[in-house]
């Protein structure tokens, strides 16, 4: 997609579709954000360790590691840009026990901060391709009870959203953000044949 198309408007009436409400499922804290959220709208700061986000939105939420001996945290690592996407995410922070996800990043992301998060991709590519060879393999000494086979699919399930997301650092992702400064300047979406800032 070249520009930006803002989700929210179809993530309310998905909300209204299903009976939630922002006030019960967006409880995360903006300061407790995980570093890894692509930027955009939606983002998972203290969820829950669970890791079933991707049951739902397998091409948007991933898993972290940093509570140690297996999952960690949830965050979004790509940003919906259509309907069903839209949905799917919803759906995903449905998943979370802790409603550690939420839905206003447009109210906190600059166009300098976003252009910082992508200056420090390096770090985020080097912790991605180093959690999707460890998830990816068949076998994990360090999990301790998380090395019982049954989990296995659940590892290699996560450890291929990380390969997504390294994929969409790749190509995709920079294309995104542009179309998100110009949201975050403009507040609209960029017309055809309108310029887009340059990351």
């Amino acid at each position: 997609m070249i520009g930006y198309w803002n989700p929210l408007p179809t993530a309310r009436q998905v909300m209204d579709d299903i009976g939630e409400t922002r006030e019960r499922l967006f409880t995360g804290v903006w300061e407790q954000r995980n570093w890894r959220n692509v930027p955009g709208p939606f983002y998972g700061a203290e969820t829950d360790s669970m890791a079933l986000g991707r049951l739902d939105a397998p091409r948007h939420i991933a898993y972290d590691d940093d509570l140690g001996g297996g999952f960690g945290f949830e965050f979004v690592y790509r940003q919906p840009v259509d309907e069903q996407e839209t949905a799917d995410v919803i759906h995903g922070c449905c998943l979370d026990l802790y409603r550690g996800y939420n839905w206003d990043g447009d109210d906190h992301w600059t166009v300098e901060a976003v252009r910082d998060w992508w200056r420090d991709r390096t770090r985020l590519r080097e912790w991605a391709v180093a959690i999707a060879a460890d998830w990816g393999a068949d076998t994990h000494p360090h999990w301790g009870y998380n090395a019982d086979p049954r989990y296995l699919g659940h590892y290699h399930d996560a450890a291929r959203g990380h390969r997504d997301f390294l994929a969409y650092i790749d190509d995709g992702l920079e294309t995104y953000l542009r179309g998100y400064l110009f949201w975050l300047d403009q507040r609209r979406e960029p017309r055809t044949g309108e310029a887009l800032p340059e990351l």
